[in-house]
């Protein structure tokens, strides 16, 4: 047995106004996004915000259903905007962050696997990286070149069989 390392590399901004204009717009968007979330069970909202290529700026909630298993997350509601909106246009930079009810969201959100696998599967539709800013209202913003920072030994369509 052979023991490895996989290591990944972010950045963490502790002072918001170190990011330029462009992420701190980005991160309000998606604050607006939460704002629109449609979660009267868990009350937890979370918004996306991604600037495209084509300097399109489009948003994303989730959205929760009293059958569980039917709700969407907001990264996936912003993906599926995007590849309607914009087939086939990449998506630079998606923030993300959250609101609780009566509770702050200081720490950075980040997504879940079904989403991570969702946000790399897009990555490579468009063949190129989609930079992400995770945070909370307030508090840190981490920062990552790339969604396989998130999601190391990702499954991709060459693991199908093509016979």
């Amino acid at each position: 047995m052979k023991k490895e390392l996989y290591q990944f590399e972010f950045h963490r901004v502790s002072d918001r106004t170190e990011l330029s204009t462009k992420d701190i717009a980005l991160l309000n968007a998606a604050t607006q996004a939460a704002q629109e979330a449609y979660a009267p069970y868990s009350n937890f909202k979370v918004g996306a915000a991604a600037y495209l290529a084509n300097g399109k700026l489009i948003l994303g909630s989730n959205q929760e259903n009293a059958s569980y298993p039917v709700g969407i997350c907001a990264e996936r509601v912003l993906l599926g905007n995007a590849a309607v909106q914009y087939p086939g246009v990449a998506i630079d930079s998606l923030a993300i962050t959250y609101l609780r009810a009566n509770q702050q969201s200081s720490e950075p959100i980040s997504p879940c696997g079904m989403c991570r696998q969702a946000l790399s599967e897009y990555e490579s539709r468009v063949n190129q990286p989609i930079r992400l800013l995770l945070a909370g209202i307030t508090g840190d913003v981490l920062i990552f070149d790339h969604v396989h920072g998130l999601l190391p030994f990702v499954f991709q369509s060459q693991h199908l069989s093509k016979k």
